[in-house]
C-alpha cells in the first residue's frame, strides 16, 4: 500500500511540475509576443513617419523643380527613384508623371457620347482607350461602355455596359456612380474590370487631369504602349523613334513632335490631346525600419504652384 501511495504521489508530483513548466512557458510566450507586438506598433510608427518624409521630401523637390522649365521630362530629377538611408532603416521614393498615363475620365462625356474626331478639343481619348485595351487583348467596346455608363447621368445602358439595374443585381448590389471617377481603385466597381483586367492596364491608366476639358498626355513621358495608342498610325518602330529621340532631346512644346521623321501628318491631329509638361504626379515612399514595412502613395497637383493632394493611401 505504501508503495502505491508513493507512486500516486510521484504522479501528482510530475503533473504539478508539468502544469508549472506549462505555465512559465506560456508566461515567457506571452512577454515575448507582447514585447515584440510593442516594438513592431513602434517600428511600424517610425516607418510611417519616415515614409511622409519622404513624400514631403518629393513634393518639394516637385513644387521647386517643375517652375523651372517650360516642360517636364524623364531626364528631370523627379524621374529617378531615390534610396534614402537611415539610422534605423531606409525609404525609397518613386514618383510618376500621371499625364503619361491615359485618363479614363475622358473617354466620354457626361452625356455618355463618345467623340473621336481628332480636331475636336473636346476629345474625350476613346480612340485611345480602345487601341491600349486591344494591346492588352481586352474586350475594348465593352470595357469602354461600361466606363461611359459608369461615368454618365443617364441610366439607358450601353451594348456592353450597365447602369444601376445591372449592378444592383449583384451579391451585394449597388448604383452606377453616375459621375467621374475619384481613384483608379474605384474601377474594380465597373463591370468587366476583374483584378486580372486592372493588373494589366493600372500602369497605363489615371483618373486624374490638368483641367475640366481635356487630359493631355505628356509626349515627353509616356511609355511606348500609350504613344502607340495615341494614333493608329504609331506603330512600335515609330513609338521608340520618340522615345530615343526624346531621350536626346525633350520636346519643349508639343509642337515639336513633327521633328521625329514620320511625325509630321499625324502630330497635328494629336495637338489637342498632347503635351510637354506635366503637373499631376504620383509619389510613392516605402519606409523600413528593423523589418518592419510602411508605404505611403499620394497623388498631387502642382497645378497652381501650391501642392494640392488629390489622394492619399497608407498601408
Amino acid at each position: 500500500m505504501k508503495g502505491d501511495q508513493r507512486g500516486f504521489a510521484l504522479i501528482i508530483t510530475l503533473i504539478v511540475t508539468a502544469l508549472l513548466v506549462a505555465l512559465v512557458v506560456e508566461f515567457i510566450s506571452e512577454v515575448y509576443v507582447d514585447t515584440t507586438s510593442r516594438q513592431s506598433f513602434v517600428d511600424g510608427q517610425k516607418a510611417s513617419l519616415l515614409a511622409e518624409s519622404g513624400i514631403n521630401g518629393a513634393i518639394g523637390i516637385l513644387k521647386f523643380s517643375l517652375p523651372l522649365k517650360k516642360y517636364t521630362s524623364l531626364l528631370d530629377t523627379w524621374a529617378k527613384p531615390m534610396d534614402i538611408p537611415e539610422e534605423q532603416g531606409s525609404v525609397r521614393i518613386t514618383v510618376e508623371d500621371e499625364s503619361a498615363k491615359l485618363s479614363l475620365n475622358y473617354i466620354s462625356g457626361s452625356n455618355g457620347v463618345f467623340t473621336k474626331g481628332d480636331n475636336d478639343p473636346t476629345e474625350s481619348y476613346y480612340g485611345t482607350a480602345i487601341r491600349l485595351f486591344k494591346k492588352f487583348n481586352l474586350p475594348a467596346s465593352d470595357l469602354c461602355d461600361a466606363i461611359a455608363d459608369w461615368i454618365d447621368i443617364d441610366e439607358i445602358p450601353k451594348p456592353g455596359g450597365g447602369e444601376s439595374k445591372w449592378y444592383s443585381n449583384l451579391k451585394n448590389g449597388y448604383a452606377a456612380k453616375n459621375g467621374l471617377l475619384d481613384t483608379v481603385e474605384e474601377l474594380a466597381l465597373i463591370k468587366g474590370f476583374s483584378s486580372e483586367v486592372l493588373e494589366k492596364l493600372r500602369p497605363f491608366i489615371t483618373v486624374y487631369a490638368e483641367n475640366n476639358i481635356a487630359a493631355p498626355i505628356n509626349i515627353n513621358t509616356a511609355p511606348k504602349e500609350i504613344l502607340t495608342a495615341l494614333d493608329e498610325r504609331i506603330d512600335d518602330s515609330l513609338a521608340e523613334q520618340i522615345i530615343e529621340y526624346r531621350k536626346k532631346t525633350p520636346f519643349t512644346d508639343k509642337s515639336e513632335l513633327v521633328r521625329v521623321p514620320g511625325m509630321l501628318l499625324i502630330s497635328t491631329g494629336l495637338q489637342t490631346r498632347i503635351t510637354a509638361k506635366s503637373n499631376i504626379y504620383r509619389i510613392r515612399a516605402e519606409a523600413e525600419v528593423n523589418g518592419t514595412t510602411k508605404v505611403i502613395e499620394t497623388v498631387v497637383n502642382f497645378s497652381s504652384g501650391n501642392p494640392v493632394k488629390l489622394y492619399w493611401r497608407e498601408y
